[in-house]
């Protein structure tokens, strides 16, 4: 009505339906309420507490946690293989001179507050110096040696392929005898291999 303080019940049902389309509560901060949480620092004496626990102090629950250990793994592969220096043969000797390539990844899981850890590498080393008697005289050959991918466990299957350079004017029996004392390395690289599995096991 024009003029008058009454508004119709249509427009008053409106306006209560718009109003009341979208409904939420603001938490009002009282004095009597609890205070919200303040995030804090771990302390020293956290980590002492859980001394029993594995993985990160946040992670005391045990859930799923994995840490990359490619950077250690990587350096630690190479200094152990390079560590086996050289070997003697029959009619001749060689030197693992430089690992050229080291690739892979590895890992250590804590999962139910147990640890697992793994990995996955395959590597290349160069032989160098390597000087064999051949025909009466000394000769010298370089090559390589390729393992291909190996994983955790699997070292006692584990193969490798030997590469010779400069060996073209070698007759077919020569190349199978150098080849055959250079896959000698297989051991030692083998054993060093174990090492490093060991310490991966302590990490």
């Amino acid at each position: 009505m024009e003029g008058g303080g009454v508004v119709s019940s249509e427009k008053q049902n409106a306006e209560s339906t718009t109003t009341s389309s979208y409904t939420y509560w603001v938490r009002e901060v009282k004095q009597d309420a609890a205070p919200f949480p303040v995030p804090r620092k771990i302390a020293a004496q956290d980590l002492s507490a859980g001394s029993n626990h594995l993985g990160s102090a946040w992670n005391k629950a045990g859930t799923w946690e994995e840490k990359n250990l490619n950077k250690w793994a990587t350096e630690r592969i190479k200094e152990l293989v390079l560590s086996v220096g050289s070997l003697e043969f029959s009619s001749g000797k060689a030197e693992i001179a430089e690992v050229s390539r080291c690739t892979g990844d590895a890992f250590l899981v804590t999962v139910r507050n147990k640890k697992r850890v793994g990995y996955t590498y395959e590597i290349t080393l160069k032989v160098k110096a390597g000087e064999w008697l051949v025909d009466g005289e000394k000769k010298t050959f370089n090559g390589s040696l390729d393992l291909a991918e190996f994983s955790f466990g699997e070292l006692d299957d584990l193969q490798v392929e030997v590469r010779l350079n400069e060996a073209k004017d070698l007759i077919l029996e020569d190349k199978e005898r150098i080849r055959k004392d250079m896959k000698m390395f297989l051991k030692p690289v083998c054993e060093k291999l174990h090492e490093f599995e060991a310490e991966l096991k302590e990490r």
